[in-house]
């Protein structure tokens, strides 16, 4: 996984100012907040908060709408078209437009019109390209001064060409789950969208959009593939069979790392009067039944606690085994990995999850991503209070139980002084916002926001607020003084007690102090699923072998899917365990994890590299060479090469490696051959370095990065195995 890393300072970029309070960035957006002056209550004059991210600049012009033209040709793995956007000039004087790009983007030309002007032909504009990032580009284009004026509609269409950017993951068939068509996709978040088309890549930026997008011929046929269907994350969507055309509508106002699309051998089955299920025909009926009709169900709890589900469709699609991350909240169309199929319980998570996206995250998003926790944190306090609803208060506390051991085991690792631990962290020019996508965005989210609730003295009227909240801000972008100025506002009585100042608790030290959470919430509620594992635990922590007959009353075939994980992720807490416990472990469980879902699988041969428990490597061997996903890969490679089974890891992936998608290749071929102090690569076992698919060395080109390491990397904390500081992807919630 790659670190968190800043680009030259050559190619630093500049801190672009997002609009001051009530200023619009897009029809009914706001770009607001403050993150100059200390938390504490409403008033005073806010300083406009910076987007380190963009190069754009977006707080010069109003984004009124987007509209995409896109041809998919599959046999060269291109996209090509243009993009229209209708811009407003919201400022004096603006010469030039500055939209975030990327390298891989292949511009052609740009013009535009100014509608209402009398001049019908389009005027041809002059642009550059220059560095920012690692992640982008800025693409810099000349507007003609007599065409701009504040208020006025301009049309800017940019014809271009994508190649192999970030966002866009190209799969050949063998990397398919029916490996008989390729498929594509996009994904995003955070800033990965510069890659698919020119945009204010900011979240706080909001349009509407349209798309129109064709299939290329089979260049050997002649003719369009058959069963290729193009999905996009839109609230309506049109197909012409006769023309080949498929046409899209988002009628709601998007940030642009909720544009996506995917295209590929797709059907689909309705669970529902607003829902269906997309796959592939191989998993459509897998995916059916695990979902049957929850979808409506979870929906319908969501908007009794929150209101009006806002966007019309809330289809889900599964997509192959690279998809690199667990889900993406697209609006209208969640995008989930296939492989989580094999737990009901994550399923059920993970889809509960980006529902409640749907309030927090979608229809009220966080302006910039320094304070991602906005919408990650909103909602998985807002999947739990679903998850509560429909499955009771137990089953909500074992899940939060477990990831809060997460967060715990997450600080050990960094330390309680590790900035990445705040809420807000600030970014440096180049650091990567995707390498906020860690457990304190969720997790030390979702306790400050269990705090707001503990403080407003009863979850129902917290959930009035809710509801309030996203009548209030929807379609909107804020940063963290609009959530907290709302709720003030609505609790007076905790303004006129200095709620924000409370000693150990001040909202300050929430938002910017490094650490754990300085308030949990009580999971007392979930005592009867989790003592059980606790005391499951301290027999087999004695340090010896414990009593079998004490360890058979615990009937782990009854347990759930939670109570075996939080079970093992406090085994590996405390590996490495001695050999005859090892032994013990595995007479007693590992046939019977052999038989349950990768979740509990993937754990138990962790445990089984941390310990070197050599009788059950060719269960890890299975297990690697079935699964060819980025959650269910990454974290074994990364325990075997910390220990002393890196030989068989090496010999694994060379039997895998071409089943595995070539960004997922790169990533473990940088976890086993990493570069030595001469900068030279390892040889292979025919002498050459280790290559990828196109024969180039390893290079850092994966999508979103999904770690987080230490701030400062000479100083990272080992554990007792001696592996680094950086976090294990099993220790993250990779759920966007």
């Amino acid at each position: 996984m790659a670190d968190l890393q800043q680009t030259p300072t050559s190619l630093c970029c500049c801190r672009k100012a997002l609009p001051v309070s009530g200023v619009s960035g897009a029809p009914g957006g706001r770009c607001v907040g403050d993150s100059g002056r200390p938390l504490g209550g409403p008033g005073g004059r806010r300083c406009p908060l910076v987007d380190v991210a963009s190069t754009s600049n977006f707080s010069c012009f109003r984004l009124n709408h987007l509209h995409l033209d896109l041809r998919l040709n599959f046999a060269v793995k291109e996209m090509s078209g243009w993009l229209v956007l209708d811009l407003v000039p919201v400022q004096p004087g603006v010469q030039s437009l500055v939209l975030d790009s990327h390298p891989s983007l292949l511009i052609h030309s740009i013009d535009c019109k100014v509608p209402g002007s009398g001049q019908e032909d389009p005027m041809s504009l002059t642009y550059r390209v220059d560095p920012f990032t690692d992640y982008g580009s800025a693409l810099n284009i000349s507007l003609p001064e007599a065409a701009v004026g504040p208020g006025r509609l301009i049309q800017v269409t940019v014809r271009y060409t994508t190649t192999d950017g970030p966002a866009i993951w190209w799969l050949d068939s063998e990397l398919t789950c029916g490996q008989s068509r390729p498929l594509v996709f996009t994904q995003g978040h955070s800033v990965c969208n510069r890659s698919f088309f020119p945009c204010f890549d900011t979240p706080a930026v909001k349009s509407t959009y349209t798309a129109t997008v064709r299939v290329s011929p089979d260049p050997e046929v002649s003719q369009v593939p058959d069963g290729v269907t193009v999905l996009m994350s839109a609230s309506r969507s049109l197909y012409s069979k006769q023309d080949r055309v498929f046409q899209f509508s988002m009628e709601h106002p998007v940030p642009s790392y909720l544009v996506a699309l995917v295209a590929g051998e797709l059907q689909h089955v309705d669970v529902g009067p607003r829902s269906r299920v997309w796959a592939e025909p191989c998993l459509l009926s897998c995916a059916v039944q695990k979902l049957g009709g929850s979808v409506e169900r979870w929906l319908g709890v969501a908007e009794e606690l929150f209101g009006p589900y806002l966007w019309g469709r809330c289809d889900i699609v599964f997509l192959p085994p690279s998809f690199p991350i667990v889900a993406m909240e697209n609006p209208c169309l969640t995008f989930i990995i296939a492989s989580i199929l094999e737990s009901s319980e994550f399923l059920l998570i993970d889809v509960i999850h980006e529902i409640a996206h749907g309030w927090f995250g979608n229809a009220v998003t966080n302006a910039t991503w320094e304070e991602m926790w906005l919408s990650e944190g909103l909602a998985t306090y807002a999947q739990r209070r679903i998850t509560t609803e429909a499955y009771g208060e137990a089953f909500t506390c074992l899940e939060t139980a477990v990831r809060l051991d997460a967060l715990h085991r997450q600080l050990r690792l960094l330390g309680d002084n590790n900035p990445v631990s705040k809420l807000q962290v600030k970014f440096e020019p180049g650091v990567n916002p995707s390498t906020l996508m860690n457990l304190f965005t969720y997790e030390k989210g979702f306790c400050f926001v269990s705090y707001l609730s503990q403080l407003s003295g009863d979850v129902r009227r917290f959930d009035s607020f809710l509801r309030d909240y996203i009548s209030e801000f929807k379609f909107k972008s804020v940063v963290a003084q609009d959530l907290i100025d709302f709720f003030l506002r609505c609790f007076p009585e905790l303004r006129d007690t200095a709620v924000t100042q409370r000693e150990g608790l001040e909202f300050d030290r929430w938002l910017n102090g490094s650490g754990p959470p300085p308030y949990e919430p009580d999971l007392s509620g979930g005592g009867a699923l989790t003592r059980p594992v606790q005391d499951l635990c301290e027999l087999w922590r004695t340090g010896d072998a414990p009593d079998l007959q004490a360890v058979m009353t615990f009937d782990l075939s009854t347990w759930s899917t939670f109570q075996i994980v939080l079970f093992l992720d406090r085994m590996l807490d405390h590996s490495p365990l001695a050999h005859d416990v090892m032994l013990s472990l595995s007479g007693c469980y590992s046939s019977l994890f052999d038989g349950l879902n990768a979740e509990v699988q993937i754990r138990w041969l962790q445990m089984v590299v941390r310990n070197t428990f050599y009788p059950e490597l060719p269960r890890v061997r299975a297990f690697l060479q079935k699964h060819t996903s980025r959650m269910y890969t990454v974290p074994l490679y990364e325990d075997l090469v910390a220990g002393v089974m890196k030989c068989v890891a090496v010999e694994i992936f060379y039997q895998t490696q071409r089943r595995l998608h070539p960004n997922l290749r790169r990533t473990l071929q940088q976890i086993l051959f990493q570069t030595n102090q001469n900068g030279a690569l390892p040889t292979n076992q025919n002498g050459a370095p280790p290559t990828n698919q196109n024969g180039a060395p390893p290079t850092n080109q994966n999508g979103p990065t999904l770690s987080v390491i230490n701030s400062t990397p000479s100083s990272q904390p080992s554990n007792a195995n001696g592996t680094s500081g950086a976090i294990a992807l099993r220790d993250v919630n990779v759920s966007a």
